[in-house]
């Protein structure tokens, strides 16, 4: 069983999620981040701090965060004692050979869907880069055709992974998640292969923290390229734990496997160092803002500028916690490293109306009145569509890693307008709710 280590211990005794945070984010830095009594209120300050250490490389700080993680919870793989069989179920559907996208009510194609992409661009919506990479795809709908892969979706059953359309697209995907979801998995309309780890007695899936071995053998024996997909969620720190099994999964595969190729998403509520033309458009929105924001703005922590003379969009919020930023740092580490010798998918993704946002009271009001601070919230029908078309391109077209990790991370992100809102996202988000909260 997978679980933070016994010398975070809180007063109860309980392991502490909070204190191997603070010592993970203080051995990447270097600093006094383990120093931090209330974690819960003081992380966002030092998530920012590993983006702004990193502007100049970036490379070292990954590598020091996960040998960080690594040693303070080391996971190892064994041989399982019972091995999975394997589950297959061939769809029967048409495969999908042109790019569509479901979008309010509609599923764009063609000019309309490019007209749509021009739309986004230019509000702010996606960068440039995101359009481009769409249209490549679009103008070579052969690309679509995955089953040369072996696309494995770790949370089969995540409403922002790929796997609806990779199997409408004719692909093969080996879904795995926790059996329970097993059921909504294997109902998703196909056009390709579905395969699972299933054991005598039980519904297919795994539960990666307690059969991790068992799921690193299975996928080892595996025929065709690997890509290997992050689409993992929990609350708390059971998302923490899932990411550094996962991550201990990737690196095992990869000391066996030349050909494994690594998949993630990472969210746009989050600290990233953006491209000048998106500072420029959100100073100039700021520049132009009303002469009622200008009032709100004199308010502390209200209505405050995006990018205060740098080019670092801090979008965390609060209300997700230290263990979801870390747990998508996480991610984020290993994809920069990866890079360096091996082809990875990576994107920014939109904020979304997913299960697990809009259960949050908060968040969820805050999407609702987000538009007024000329930011998108996606439904999840287009925002996984538009991921898995980026993951295609990504895995078509690979691109070497760049010179600095953050000029990587920019790449076809897809961050909903909040990297070109005149506003920090902080500073906004409580006048938003409000908005929300309204009829």
């Amino acid at each position: 069983m997978i679980d933070f280590p016994a010398d975070t211990a809180d007063a109860a005794g309980r392991p502490s999620s909070s204190a191997f945070g603070r010592n993970v984010v203080a051995d990447a830095l270097n600093n006094d981040a383990r120093d931090v009594k209330d974690w819960r209120r003081g992380y966002l300050r030092h998530f920012r701090a590993l983006v702004e250490a990193g502007l100049n490389d970036g490379y070292d700080i990954a590598a020091a965060g996960l040998a960080s993680v690594h040693a303070r919870m080391p996971v190892t793989i064994e041989p399982p004692e019972r091995e999975f069989d394997t589950l297959t179920i061939d769809g029967d559907a048409a495969p999908e050979r042109e790019v569509v996208l479901p979008y309010r009510g509609e599923r764009l194609r063609g000019d309309a869907l490019s007209r749509q992409l021009d739309t986004w661009t230019t509000k702010g919506v996606i960068e440039p880069s995101c359009a481009e990479a769409v249209r490549e795809i679009m103008a070579h709908p052969d690309w679509l055709d995955l089953s040369d892969q072996r696309l494995v979706v770790v949370g089969a059953g995540a409403e922002m992974g790929p796997l609806p359309a990779v199997l409408a697209w004719g692909g093969t995907v080996i879904g795995i998640d926790l059996p329970k979801v097993w059921e909504r998995v294997a109902a998703v309309p196909s056009a390709g292969r579905l395969i699972a780890p299933v054991l005598p007695g039980r519904a297919a899936g795994a539960d990666l923290l307690t059969e991790l071995g068992a799921v690193a053998h299975w996928l080892a024996g595996i025929d065709g390229r690997l890509v290997l997909g992050n689409y993992v969620y929990a609350p708390g720190a059971a998302y923490v734990k899932l990411s550094v099994a996962f991550d201990a999964l990737a690196v095992h595969l990869r000391e066996r496997r030349d050909d494994l190729a690594l998949a993630f998403l990472a969210t746009p509520t989050d600290t990233f160092a953006v491209p000048p033309a998106a500072v420029e458009q959100a100073n100039a929105r700021f520049a132009g803002r009303s002469r009622l924001a200008r009032l709100v703005g004199r308010y502390p922590n209200l209505l405050q500028p995006n990018y205060p003379g740098d080019h670092i969009n801090d979008s965390l919020v609060p209300q997700q916690g230290p263990n979801y930023a870390l747990a998508k740092r996480i991610q984020r580490w290993r994809a920069s490293l990866a890079r360096r010798d091996g082809v990875v998918s990576f994107a920014v993704a939109p904020p979304t109306r997913t299960r697990s946002v809009t259960s949050n009271r908060v968040l969820a009001a805050a999407y609702a009145g987000a538009h007024l601070f000329d930011v998108e919230i996606f439904e999840p029908a287009t925002a996984n569509r538009l991921m898995a078309l980026l993951l295609v391109h990504q895995l078509r077209k690979p691109r070497p890693a760049a010179a600095t990790v953050w000029e990587d991370e920019a790449v076809a992100a897809a961050h909903g307008g909040l990297w070109r809102t005149a506003y920090l996202p902080r500073t906004a988000l409580g006048l938003a709710a409000v908005r929300g909260f309204l009829p």
